[in-house]
């Protein structure tokens, strides 16, 4: 299993519309082939910050196959508008449990 991890930014005062975008685009993810299921954090620290986590079979499930698909570019054109900066995305495996 693959863990997606993207780090995002959003708008000052937008975190409300960010939220819902995300909840717009929960089925996109959850139909896409090799996706075990995603959650949204919100960093407390700091209001505008979220973690998006996303549980993928394989790497290639998450960047080849899901970013290739429309369902990708709905994504980002869902939450997109309210990102500040492009999303720092990281892919973790567990090593250790």
């Amino acid at each position: 299993m693959i863990l997606e991890m993207a780090h995002i930014e959003v708008t000052p005062g937008g975190e409300a519309g960010f939220e819902q975008a995300v909840a717009q685009a929960t089925p996109l993810f959850q139909a896409a082939p090799g996706c075990g299921g995603m959650e949204l954090h919100r960093v407390v620290e700091t209001p505008g910050r979220y973690v998006l986590m996303v549980r993928w079979d394989t790497l290639e499930d998450h960047t080849v196959r899901f970013r290739d698909s429309e369902a990708f570019q709905q994504w980002r054109a869902l939450a997109g508008p309210h990102f500040t900066s492009p999303p720092h995305v990281q892919h973790t495996r567990i090593v250790l449990s």
